[in-house]
Parts: C-alpha cells; sequence; structure tokens
C-alpha cells in the first residue's frame, strides 16, 4: 500500500500579515503611532489608558481601540474621557488580529489622530503571536501577578519595547519582589524600558508619559 505525504507549507498568519502591512502603510499615510497594549486580565490596561487619555488632553490627539471578549464596559470608560473609542468584541477569540483592528478603522478619525492604542485581550499567550502594524507593543504587568511572569511567559515580553509595573501601590500588602522583576525582565527582554507606577495614585505616572510623548515626537514631529 502505498502512502501519500502533503507537505503544507503554507504560513498559517499570512492573512495575518497581509492585514498588518495594509495597518503599517495607513498609520505611515495618517502619521499615526499605533501602540499594542498587552497583559492578563486585571492589570490596569483600561484604567492606564483612562489616566493616559486625560494626561494627553491638552498635548496630543489620541484614539483607541478596545478589544475584549463580550461587554463594552472598558470604552465606554474610556469614552468618558472624550477620547474617540471603539470596542472590539471578539466573541470568543483570546486576542486580536490585524484585520479586526483594520475593521475598527471606520470609527475612528485616523486624520485627527497621533497616538492609536489597541488595548489586547487580557491574556498573556496568544496576542504575542500576532502582528496588528503597531509600532510599539506595550505589556503592562501589576504586582499582584508576581514577579515570574516574564520567565513563565516569555513570547509576550520577548517583543516588548516597554514593560509598565502597575499597581506600586500594592506593595506593602502582596509578596512581589520589584528587583527580581527587574532581574527577570532584564534577562526576558533587555531590550525594553521599563516603569513602576500606580493607575490609582498616579505615581511614577508622568515618566510613561513623558517617554509616550518622545516616541511620537522621534516617530512624526519633523515630518508633520
Amino acid at each position: 500500500m502505498s502512502v501519500k505525504v502533503i507537505t503544507i507549507d503554507t504560513n498559517i498568519l499570512q492573512k495575518n500579515e497581509i492585514s498588518a502591512a495594509e495597518n503599517r502603510e495607513l498609520f505611515k499615510k495618517h502619521k499615526v503611532l499605533a501602540v499594542n497594549l498587552l497583559s492578563s486580565p486585571g492589570s490596569g490596561k483600561t484604567s492606564l489608558l483612562v489616566q493616559t487619555c486625560k494626561s494627553f488632553s491638552n498635548k496630543l490627539n489620541l484614539s483607541v481601540s478596545v478589544g475584549d471578549l463580550q461587554t463594552e464596559v472598558d470604552a465606554r470608560r474610556i469614552a468618558e474621557t472624550g477620547v474617540p473609542v471603539v470596542q472590539i468584541n471578539t466573541g470568543t477569540a483570546c486576542h486580536l488580529d490585524a484585520n479586526m483592528v483594520q475593521q475598527s478603522f471606520s470609527s475612528l478619525p485616523l486624520d485627527g489622530t497621533d497616538i492609536l492604542f489597541i488595548e489586547n485581550v487580557g491574556n498573556l499567550v496568544c496576542p504575542a503571536t500576532f502582528d496588528l502594524g503597531e509600532h510599539l507593543r506595550v505589556v503592562l504587568l501589576s504586582v499582584a501577578e508576581g514577579e515570574e511572569k516574564p520567565l513563565k511567559y516569555p513570547p509576550i515580553f520577548q517583543g516588548a519595547h516597554c514593560v509598565c509595573i502597575n499597581k506600586v501601590d500594592l506593595l506593602p500588602y502582596v509578596d512581589f519582589d520589584m528587583q527580581q522583576c527587574r532581574d527577570n525582565l532584564k534577562r526576558i527582554c533587555p531590550q525594553a524600558v521599563v516603569f513602576e507606577f500606580s493607575c490609582k495614585t498616579g505615581e511614577g505616572l508622568s515618566q510613561w508619559h513623558s517617554w509616550l510623548q518622545r516616541q511620537w515626537s522621534a516617530a512624526f514631529k519633523e515630518s508633520c
């Protein structure tokens, strides 16, 4: 009996890569800095976006795409700041892909946007695989999660341009070794800038805001 072998070479992410490339072209055309914000559920992505939207209200124009399986809770919180926001409900998908993000553009004023934040679905695994066409990947980690997360979920941290350690106001109440966390991050993603802050109290957020401003300026200010 003969056996027929079929070799499959097609990249299963090829469709996503095409959409991501199209997104990059759109961002370039509209001079939009796209930031992919990733974390596990409850780390504070929406709280960080709310604080950032408030801080940049008189500096840069922001827009936000929010990814969740269901509900519009996070989008409503962001909308209260006056920033344009669109909710992407993925149903059962545990991540955003480039096409989902692309479809959200029709509901956002890209021509009037300086920075587009893409709040990914809360998940430290699948979102690491999908290029959305973004310029920057920012990973948020709360002190309540433990300092070992970069070691346990390396792919999502390896691609990070920035890692934000949130909820430092809880340090007196949780078992979290900040230096060990920084050592773990240096091992997994030495290229990433690291910020420590609290979205609740505002402590340390000014450094994050200044970094964002510099990233936008470096990318587009000279060409505007």
